[in-house]
């Protein structure tokens, strides 16, 4: 089996105040609360949720 890239998210902002959509794109990568981490598949589609919401993340790896 090949190893599968994964990337680090962790959550570094509040979604209070911001759009819904970007509250909704944190809840989509696994995030709701302040310093959560996830370790996601590195895929277009999760770097594109990451590039909506990067003001608020912090991506390692």
């Amino acid at each position: 089996m090949a190893d599968t890239k994964t990337v680090k998210v962790t959550q570094t902002g509040s979604p209070i105040g911001r759009k819904p959509g970007q509250k909704e794109t944190l809840i989509g990568l696994g995030l709701n609360k302040m310093h959560r981490s996830r370790e996601l598949e590195d895929t277009p589609a999760v770097r594109g949720m990451i590039r909506k919401v990067a003001h608020l993340v912090k991506v390692e790896g």
